[in-house]
């Protein structure tokens, strides 16, 4: 049971999509409108905000989407966040786009290890591995990762697949009789940050506008050159 007043948002692929948790009641938005992000994402607080009656300054804590993601979609979350928290002096949380999928699946089907892949463009896929912890929140083995699909090895155990990922590469899973891929799950959803923002809060895990981060995984892209442009 979630006990604050909680706002989140993320932009880092192709879906958009809100949440506002106010006063016990859930609002929530969820489209894919790839390269509207920008100009549908202000308007849509606003909606949320006014159907819960609620003002910014209600709130407890502002969540966003800090990737990993496309480069603009995952700056678009963190810069709409940072400017509402300044707007409201609210502390933020970030939550990975990896974990929400993860987050969805143990929810909906309580799917305890959930392999989350996120298609990464270039031949790569975003990666991550996450197990439940003993409150139903889900945390990540190892680390995130941005890899060639041709380079990853899956652990051997019963898991579920989200993630466009594993649409984009489908052999990866299907060929594994221990993994289910669950294609209802393809893009992360703003309303599976819930659990993670409340528990960060709660722990006084938060930052502020000035320290709120991205986390694009790639840290370095190799663009291809037109020829005598190198």
């Amino acid at each position: 049971m979630i006990k604050h007043n909680i706002l989140a948002l993320d932009a880092s692929t192709e879906a958009l999509s809100l949440v506002l948790h106010y006063r016990g009641q859930t609002f929530h938005h969820f489209e894919e409108c790839p390269q509207q992000h920008s100009q549908k994402i202000l308007p849509l607080i606003d909606e949320l905000l006014a159907k819960a009656q609620c003002k910014l300054t209600d709130l407890d804590v502002i969540g966003f989407g800090q990737g990993p993601g496309s480069f603009t979609g995952v700056r678009i979350s963190v810069a709409i966040a940072q400017g509402l928290a300044y707007a409201a002096r609210l502390p933020l949380v970030g939550v990975s786009t990896l974990q929400m999928m993860a987050q969805q699946a143990f929810e909906q089907d309580q799917a305890n290890d959930v392999f989350s892949a996120i298609d990464a463009r270039m031949g790569e896929i975003y990666y991550a591995h996450y197990k439940a912890d003993n409150n139903g929140l889900m945390t990540l083995v190892d680390e995130e990762q941005v890899i060639k699909p041709e380079l990853l090895t899956l652990p051997e155990m019963a898991a579920t697949a989200v993630g466009t990922g594993w649409q984009t590469y489908p052999a990866l899973v299907t060929e594994l009789a221990n993994v289910s891929l669950n294609e209802a799950i393809l893009l992360p959803d703003a309303k599976y940050m819930l659990a993670s923002i409340a528990t960060a809060y709660a722990h006084g895990d938060t930052v502020t506008a000035a320290n709120a981060q991205p986390k694009y995984v790639r840290d370095t892209v190799t663009w291809k050159k037109l020829p005598g442009r190198e």
